[in-house]
């Protein structure tokens, strides 16, 4: 353990290396966006279809401004069946709009632009008769989403490195390609892309990464800060996914201390006692009012310092959807 610094405000000293880029990406700002502009535009309630990002912060401000988040369209509802409903960032299958327009209803796509991309990726080797293996987390919406873009059986979930090893070719004469979610852990896609490089050596590979910019970043930044401190918090939901990966990857580098927290209070005191040295990053759907939140928390126990850790910068920014253009934008911007 480690020995704690006095200081003249009887605190132990803290010294806090706030990585950058954290939060919020280009992705879920604009799909916030969407929600608030549609709000402004068509006024209450706008539906949201599941959580439009992974963020209980986020989803309850939006509850409070009129958002109302079903699971499914039949949830909605006939009295208000013209009122405009919002597919979250993860995306949806196919079977989502079609079923939105057979109810008459108006609905706007938040879907991540950058998830779309891997939707049209796998039309495109759908349409070339490739055999296609999406490496993923089962379960989770971008997954499912992605998944029913196509019938169902065209697409073969890989999970882990002991699934690529076990897959096995129906047809060897039918070409093999591979897409994957964008918020996975990089390393742990990389040992499944070898695994499945070495066995398929014709495997056709995405033209451009599917993994974000964004999830690559942070993970980057969390592996820079991770091996100099003692301990790391990862501001996030428990269903993150790409929230989850920043714990694993502060894990993975040797902090003994790496948790996933929502709110500061949260904290368990005692995984800091005797710390001096804390990483501090968020998950790419974590507002940054709570990342403060949490330097606040342990501002008013330690004497605290904060270094800001730049290892990119961010400048990306997406379209909103044409029915909201004209609208202003009134949302936290991603932390570049």
């Amino acid at each position: 353990m480690s020995t704690m610094t006095q200081t003249a405000t009887n605190k132990p000293s803290l010294e806090i290396k706030l990585c950058a880029p954290r939060g919020f990406c280009a992705g879920v700002d604009r799909a916030i966006q969407i929600v608030e502009l549609a709000l402004q535009k068509y006024g209450q309630p706008v539906y949201v279809r599941h959580e439009i990002v992974h963020n209980k912060y986020v989803v309850d401000g939006l509850k409070a401004k009129g958002a109302i988040f079903v699971e499914e369209l039949d949830e909605i509802p006939a009295e208000h069946a013209e009122r405009p409903v919002i597919f979250s960032a993860h995306g949806v299958p196919k079977s989502v709009p079609a079923d939105a327009q057979q109810r008459n209803m108006f609905y706007l796509d938040a879907t991540c632009p950058l998830v779309s991309k891997v939707h049209k990726e796998a039309e495109i080797h759908f349409r070339r008769e490739r055999d296609i293996l999406l490496i993923g987390h089962a379960g989770h919406p971008e997954v499912i989403g992605t998944m029913g873009q196509l019938p169902q059986g065209t697409v073969t979930l890989i999970e882990t490195e002991d699934d690529a090893r076990r897959f096995e070719r129906e047809r060897s004469d039918r070409p093999l390609a591979y897409i994957t979610q964008t918020t996975l852990s990089v390393d742990d896609t990389a040992g499944i892309v070898s695994v499945l490089q070495d066995r398929f050596p014709d495997i056709v590979a995405p033209h451009k990464e599917d993994i974000c910019y964004a999830t690559t970043n942070r993970q980057e930044a969390v592996k820079h800060v991770a091996p100099g401190v003692e301990a790391m918090i990862v501001v996030g939901a428990p269903n993150s996914s790409n929230s989850q990966r920043l714990r694993e990857v502060a894990e993975r580098e040797g902090c003994r201390v790496a948790v996933l927290l929502q709110r500061a209070d949260e904290i368990n005191w005692a995984d800091f006692e005797g710390v001096t040295s804390l990483g501090l990053t968020a998950g790419a759907s974590a507002p940054e009012t709570l990342v403060e939140e949490i330097i606040s928390a342990f501002d008013e126990r330690f004497d605290v310092t904060v270094e800001i850790v730049r290892t990119a910068e961010e400048t990306i920014a997406f379209n909103l959807p044409r029915e909201l253009r004209d609208m202003p934008a009134q949302t936290e911007k991603a932390t570049g």
